[in-house]
């Protein structure tokens, strides 16, 4: 399970999701860096398989109408400290990982008291 963590998810929870024996890549990382368009991220996390981690709402509205990117975890916390994130993101893992392991196209979405999964096998 590899994420991809778009321009607005700090190089913390990066550095925090490697540390934890997970993969993990910032759009930073990845060829015209944050340069980088919505649709071309999109479509280079559907062909390296990974799950786009993100607080942009257009990554939703391009799964919902688009169908990509087909991994997706949606964040709508606003501007929280890296550790109350690493903490939400920490607490939902397991979750994140049978979804992925058991669907082909998936999105959950992040909110203060409610997290939202939505999956496509």
């Amino acid at each position: 399970m590899t994420f991809l963590c778009d321009v607005h998810i700090s190089f913390k929870i990066v550095r925090h999701l490697t540390a934890t024996g997970f993969s993990a890549v910032h759009v930073n990382d990845i060829p015209d860096k944050w340069h980088t368009k919505d649709k071309d991220i999109s479509a280079y996390a559907d062909r390296n398989n990974l799950i786009v981690r993100t607080k942009d709402a257009d990554f939703k509205n391009s799964f919902m109408v688009n169908r990509t990117p087909m991994k997706l975890i949606k964040i709508n916390l606003g501007n929280i400290s890296n550790q109350r994130l690493i903490q939400i993101l920490s607490d939902n893992l397991e979750a994140i990982k049978l979804l992925n392991s058991s669907s082909k196209r998936f999105m959950i979405e992040i909110d203060q008291h409610v997290v939202t999964f939505v999956n496509e096998n």
